[in-house]
């Protein structure tokens, strides 16, 4: 396993990360196999672990806890707010009256005293950045959280943030957690280069592009993937950006294929490749898809395998724009660019 400093904060991190979304009910997870998973994990040589409060409605969380229990030294422990919990209006969003609220909530469900890294799941556009990062400042001198980041921003809120945090003498995100996979190349044209500008650190999610690129999807074959069942708008092959993701996956299995690597591998070499990125999130829902992510974390591509995928997927392009949850608001709601 190779390791990493987490932007400039010091921070020592696996270049493979464990991400817990499918721990409970979203991945039908049970205790004693997200355990089984955490413990595998950690032999493996990974040290941080990402949950949010919102994933199987806190369940996550309480899994996470109970896998750490005794060890939490050892682990960079993750976890986010701002989604909605639950039907009231204010249990949702940055404001600081909702992070107090989400935080604690989050520790309860952690059996913990603080987190490493409390990240913003989501801009939230009707919070000020001054709000949220005053809340998360003081979060921090209270010693709950040690450090705190955003997820999915766009990079000109990204650098509005930075810029809050200056003016008004506030801590400041030290990282970011955006999609990137080869089919889903976009930050690498904004994202990416704000993050490096910043020192921040990068935690990507989705480095297997929600099972596109676990080697379980190809041509010919019935698409079976847990993903598949309850998201199955996106991998409908009679849709023109899913047939395009498809003659992508045939043209990247051929690469892997050449270069003597399985599919993951090529995926998660590639995104951890990148000089802006510090970690890729895996999500394994069970030993088995653990073991066969884990296999690739000491994988190098070279200059030719990368010059490869790059002839499949031209460098910041998005093979799936209508799936990014970074779009500005007025590209989706047709009210808001008209007077």
């Amino acid at each position: 396993m190779q390791y990493r400093t987490l932007g400039r904060t010091g921070v020592q991190v696996s270049s493979l990360a464990l991400g817990a979304m499918n721990f409970g009910a979203i991945g039908r997870t049970t205790q004693a196999e997200a355990t089984a998973i955490v413990d595998a994990a950690l032999d493996a040589g990974i040290n941080l672990i990402d949950t949010a409060d919102m994933y199987s409605d806190g369940e996550s969380e309480e899994m996470v806890g109970k896998a750490v229990a005794g060890r939490r030294d050892d682990i960079v422990l993750a976890t986010k707010a701002t989604m909605p919990m639950g039907d009231e209006p204010n249990h949702r969003g940055s404001s600081r009256r909702w992070l107090v609220t989400a935080l604690e909530d989050s520790l309860r469900r952690l059996g913990v005293d603080h987190v490493d890294l409390y990240q913003m799941h989501r801009w939230d556009p009707t919070t000020s950045d001054e709000e949220t990062l005053s809340a998360l400042t003081d979060l921090q001198r209270a010693g709950k959280i040690r450090y705190f980041g955003s997820s999915t921003f766009p990079a000109h809120r990204i650098v509005q943030a930075q810029w809050a945090a200056r003016e008004h003498r506030l801590g400041r995100y030290v990282t970011e957690q955006p999609s990137y996979s080869m089919l889903q190349r976009g930050i690498e044209s904004d994202v990416l280069p704000v993050t490096e500008q910043y020192g921040l650190g990068v935690l990507v999610w989705s480095p297997l592009a929600s099972g596109w690129l676990s080697g379980a999807v190809r041509a010919g074959r019935e698409i079976t993937t847990s993903r598949s069942t309850f998201m199955p708008q996106r991998f409908d092959i009679t849709v023109p950006a899913n047939r395009a993701r498809l003659d992508a996956v045939e043209q990247l299995a051929q690469v892997a294929d050449d270069a003597g690597l399985t599919m993951i591998q090529l995926a998660l070499g590639f995104v951890t490749a990148h000089p802006g990125v510090t970690s890729a999130l895996i999500g394994p829902r069970t030993l088995d898809h653990l073991h066969s992510q884990l296999a690739a974390a000491d994988t190098v591509l070279s200059a030719d395998v990368l010059d490869a995928v790059d002839a499949v997927v031209a460098p910041g392009t998005d093979l799936a724009a209508h799936e990014k949850f970074d779009t500005p608001p007025a590209l989706l709601d047709p009210a808001l660019r008209r007077r």
